[in-house]
């Protein structure tokens, strides 16, 4: 029997893969985070399928009832929110799986960040602009950052930073990366992306903070910080150039 660590997207229910839901559908376990999942999803799994709420378990509890579903004969879905290859702290329980003998795959989802520039109808990427994204967090109650990865050191690039887990200090944000990118540049922040109660608070740098206040975002949120986010005038991506040499193969 496998463990299947599934990407569940960044909230809405249909934005799950097609390989993720079918999973989901296969799996007489499944573990899921009930704080960021969204129960609508749940209707993927089998009538009869174990749900486990993971929001109050710890890594051991949640590796003994992999390892007991996987024992039992049961396919395991553990389901995380938005993409697991970042932020999701798959590398703890599959470094456990291993260690337990117990196999496992990854069904990759559809990332917080790609959701939140759908939102804004955005390219992160633009040519001659910026095109480099830049996916980071702050340090704070969590784990510490590496050193070399604070925002005073990642926003001397220039480059679009996109921060999670990091709405409730946004007052930081904008101190580290103002010096960097000046008091005028774009700065959105979009929480609960691709949900009925999504929120878009678009502005400067200088003046993100108090709007993220007034709305009382303070989680589930993506902070973007980067003058692509403005960017109006600009030259066409050669991909699609005329002049570009085409041969047919």
């Amino acid at each position: 029997m496998t463990v299947y660590f599934i990407g569940a997207g960044p909230g809405a229910a249909d934005l799950i893969t097609v390989r993720g839901a079918r999973t989901l559908a296969s799996c007489g376990v499944c573990l899921y985070a009930g704080s960021l999942v969204p129960r609508e999803l749940l209707a993927e799994c089998p009538p009869d399928a174990r749900l486990v709420d993971t929001a109050q378990l710890d890594i051991d509890q949640i590796t003994a009832e992999l390892t007991a579903a996987h024992r039992a004969g049961h396919d395991v879905a553990r389901l995380h929110s938005g993409d697991p290859s970042v932020f999701s702290a798959v590398n703890e329980q599959m470094r456990r799986l291993d260690e337990a003998g117990v196999p496992y795959e990854v069904v990759p989802g559809v990332p917080a960040f790609a959701a939140a520039a759908a939102a804004l109808k955005r390219e992160l990427t633009v040519p001659t602009v910026g095109q480099t994204v830049i996916l980071t967090r702050v340090a704070n109650r969590a784990t510490a950052m590496p050193e070399g990865e604070d925002l005073a050191t990642l926003g001397r690039s220039g480059a679009l930073i996109v921060l999670h887990l990091a709405a409730q200090y946004v007052d930081r944000v904008v101190e580290e990366l103002l010096p960097h990118y000046g008091a005028d540049c774009p700065a959105v922040v979009v929480a609960l992306a691709s949900r009925p109660d999504e929120v878009i608070l678009r502005g400067s740098l200088d003046g993100i903070a108090e709007q993220v206040k007034a709305a009382g975002v303070i989680r589930t949120a993506v902070i973007m910080v980067g003058r692509t986010l403005g960017a109006e005038q600009f030259r066409d991506s050669h991909l699609y150039s005329p002049g570009r040499e085409r041969h047919v193969c």
